[in-house]
């Protein structure tokens, strides 16, 4: 019998409560924490499995209790009886197609381990909340409806589990009362999985029967499965090994998220230690720069539980950690053990599991964040997408919402990292996990893993010069920059750009216009009109434009460039002050009324896809250097207002 369900036991713990609520809470913080999931296809229980852990754990306070009991009579799906599954689906929207749309996160703790549990959707809809909740997850219960057998939402879910590195995986078959508790329909199920799971690469999984309703083999062994030889659910989720503890075998790896400085007497560099053991007096080395130094210190804040200054540390606990020596360290550097650190390299193969609706647009520029760095990266057309239900590797221009594939992608600085490891005992989830995210709205668009580092990131190197880009420009007596003209098709980007080119020859400067016609007719003519090849068009572009201001040119660029970010991903790659964005701005109206190229007909009339404007979107600028209105100044005027922003 468990702890969960001793009485004894439970009276013990109450009369600690009442005699030293101290004595009580230390013991409380000392107990171990696992993070767990509910996962599978939609109805297979994984809510009602989570409101039976709640409920028999005894989490719920009475006015929760009766409001339950009231909510089951009104919306529940389970007659007069208590409808678990209400604890946890608390969206409007949950309860009234019952169904979890959410990740729902719920916390309990028995007497021997502490628990937070996310319930996470079947709808394959909505599986990037399912990553969500998988990606810190130490272990994952994968529910089957025991009628319906292996589904392919089971299949999907089973393999994002173990792509993201859980190595714990319990497959409760649920709803066994339904089947009248048939042994056989429950081992042809588990066989039908153990072969799936023996395809995907998962080398061992936990199989048990269970109710989630009536509570069978859920916190004691049922009677009704007397064939069952295993623990039930709860039993296992207490005594299961933590990753952790297989963490801290590791190398030390600690990624700094703070520089300590509270006085003129203290520095010190807080993190999480990721994985191995820290102690004081280890030489330990920072990376990427490669200084090393001694640890002389191990600090936490003091308090009741312990605290102050510690010999060692392990992975799993937050600390400050102090050197010897006065060296450059700071926020996205990693200290490591000295004789064995991590790598780092600004080019990877990975897979990125794509979350946003917009589909992902090779080329464009994202955030990248890895642990506590944070760089801008790009990324290139897929190698394949994955098809979770078959394994098969698909051809694939980009990634759709929920879409699993493997790419390369390009950092503009090199990452500290460590191989993802989807095939090892434990992942290094720390360093080898990243989170894509847009530069525009700061949303969250994939999940990765990095598989290893590019040979060629190994092998390219940035070679210096001896005369500087600065030197170039005070040659040609002048500052380098970039004039980016952007808008509708018709506007007069390339009009009022030529005019600015010829006054600039004549103040004899050196300058060069890059016109979006002409460069596809060279550079660029292998690209089309999709969003994929515009991004591409611009980014190529800004590459040449970044190399002539390199030169000490002025570079003057006349391309209707439709997406805010590569015209920011152009901007990143110019020094600062060297980039002004010049919006033409001219209504659609005035501009198809023009239509000197007869384009906006062709787009009316269906026989030209992809033309700004029509079937596709420009986003105009928001905060532009400069603004042109053409229905109120002339061409010649435009060009000399833009003349005295560049030349005051």
């Amino acid at each position: 019998m468990t702890a969960l369900t001793d009485t004894e036991s439970s009276y013990k713990a109450q009369d600690l409560i009442a005699e030293d609520i101290d004595a009580y809470l230390d013991q409380h913080q000392h107990k171990s924490l696992l993070r767990f999931i509910t996962c599978g296809s939609v109805d297979d229980g994984k809510s009602t499995l989570i409101g039976r852990l709640l409920y028999d754990s005894k989490m719920i306070f009475e006015d929760q209790l009766a409001a339950l009991e009231a909510d089951s009579k009104k919306v529940g799906t389970q007659g007069q009886n208590i409808d678990f599954a209400l604890l946890v689906d608390g969206l409007a929207a949950e309860r009234e197609q019952g169904i979890t749309i959410d990740v729902a996160y719920r916390f309990f703790s028995t007497d021997k381990r502490k628990f937070i549990v996310a319930d996470t959707p079947g709808h394959e809809q909505y599986t990037r909340n399912m990553v969500t909740g998988a990606s810190t997850a130490d272990l994952a219960v994968i529910l089957i409806d025991a009628r319906k057998g292996v589904l392919t939402q089971t299949r999907r879910h089973s393999y994002l589990a173990h792509l993201i590195g859980i190595r714990n995986l319990v497959l409760a078959v649920n709803k066994m009362d339904l089947i009248g508790y048939d042994q056989a329909r429950y081992d042809a199920i588990v066989a039908d999985y153990r072969t799936f799971a023996d395809s995907i690469g998962i080398k061992a999984f936990t199989p048990m029967p269970i109710s989630g309703f009536i509570g069978d083999n859920i916190t004691t062994k049922s009677g009704n499965t007397p064939w069952y030889m295993g623990p039930p659910l709860m039993e296992h989720l207490e005594t299961v090994e933590l990753d952790v503890i297989a963490d801290q075998a590791k190398p030390f790896r600690m990624p700094v998220q703070w520089v300590n400085r509270p006085n003129l007497d203290f520095r010190g560099f807080s993190g999480l230690v990721a994985s191995g053991t820290v102690r004081k007096g280890d030489a330990v080395r920072v990376v990427p720069s490669g200084k090393t130094s001694t640890i002389s210190r191990i600090v936490t804040m003091p308090g009741k539980a312990g605290g102050g200054d510690l010999d060692e540390a392990v992975a799993g606990q937050s600390v400050t950690l102090c050197f010897e020596d006065e060296i450059d360290c700071s926020r996205g550097n990693v200290i490591s053990v000295a004789d064995n650190p991590p790598e780092a390299a600004d080019q990877f193969e990975t897979t990125i599991v794509w979350m946003a609706d917009e589909p992902l647009l090779p080329g464009r520029a994202y955030w990248i964040k890895l642990g506590t760095q944070t760089a801008s990266a790009t990324v290139q057309s897929p190698k394949y997408q994955v098809n979770v239900n078959t394994m098969e590797h698909l051809a694939a221009k980009t990634l759709e919402l929920n879409a699993i594939g493997v790419a390369n992608i390009s950092i503009d600085k090199p990452l500290v990292f460590e191989s993802y490891g989807v095939d090892q005992a434990t992942p290094n989830k720390t360093l080898g996990g990243f989170i894509l995210i847009d530069k525009l709205t700061n949303g969250t668009v994939a999940a990765g893993m990095l598989h290893f580092s590019l040979r060629r990131a190994q092998n390219v190197h940035w070679q210096p010069t001896d005369v500087t880009r600065e030197k170039r420009a005070e040659l040609k007596n002048q500052k380098a920059a970039v004039l980016w003209f952007t808008g509708l098709s018709g506007a007069g980007k390339s009009t009022i750009a030529n005019l600015v080119e010829q006054k600039l020859v004549r103040m004899n400067r050196h300058a060069v216009m890059l016109d979006g016609d002409n460069v596809r007719h060279g550079l660029n003519k292998d690209l089309g009109f999709t969003d994929n090849d515009r991004v591409e068009n611009i980014r190529r572009v800004g590459e040449v434009a970044r190399l002539m201001t390199d030169a000490g040119l002025i570079v003057l660029t006349a391309f209707i460039s439709p997406f805010r970010a590569e015209r920011q991903m152009v901007r990143e790659m110019m020094a600062a002050g060297e980039f002004f964005e010049v919006h033409i701005d001219t209504p659609l109206a005035e501009a198809e009324r023009r239509d000197v190229k007869g384009l906006y007909k062709k787009a009316r009339a269906g026989q030209l896809k992809n033309f700004t404007g029509i079937d596709s979107a420009y986003e105009a600028p928001t905060d532009p250097e400069i603004r042109i209105d053409t229905t109120s100044m002339s061409a010649e005027d435009a060009a000399e207002a833009i003349i005295k922003v560049l030349i005051p």
